[in-house]
């Protein structure tokens, strides 16, 4: 069974996903069939980025979705989409309409909108110090 689902990328404690479809099977961030898009919670507002008409031929073909993916799709709504193409649309003007609303959005910006949680160099040694001074304090 193919399934769609989230492959986490990026640094320690910065997730970003891919949105790949991958055989069932296969572990999270193993072998995949293909890439259809990018997820990325850190920015502000959440980027999610889909090929539209690759999305609409795995799902017509029975590729299930994970659930954090099928959020996704149904916020974008490419769910939507895929039940017009079932009742008989083309797939060519369900990608023109998705082109056309994504090109209606503004540019995301690609900074993240937290501050890494490892934070600065040296912050684990100031946030000690500072613990000390607290202790010695109430001595």
């Amino acid at each position: 069974m193919v399934r769609i689902r989230l492959r986490r990328v990026g640094l320690k404690r910065q997730p970003s996903y891919r949105i790949v479809v991958t055989d069932r099977e296969s572990p999270r961030d193993g072998r995949y069939i293909e890439i259809i898009g990018f997820y990325n919670p850190r920015t502000e507002p959440i980027t999610m980025d889909i090929q539209e008409d690759r999305a609409l031929y795995w799902l017509s073909v029975g590729a299930q979705p994970s659930e954090p993916v099928a959020r996704i799709l149904a916020k974008l709504g490419t769910t939507d989409r895929l039940a017009r193409l079932r009742k008989g649309e083309s797939i060519e003007t369900l990608t023109a309409e998705a082109v056309a609303v994504k090109a209606s959005q503004p540019k995301q910006s690609p900074k993240t909108r937290k501050e890494s949680p490892v934070g600065q160099p040296g912050a684990k040694a100031e946030r000690a110090a500072a613990k000390s001074e607290s202790a010695e304090a109430s001595q």
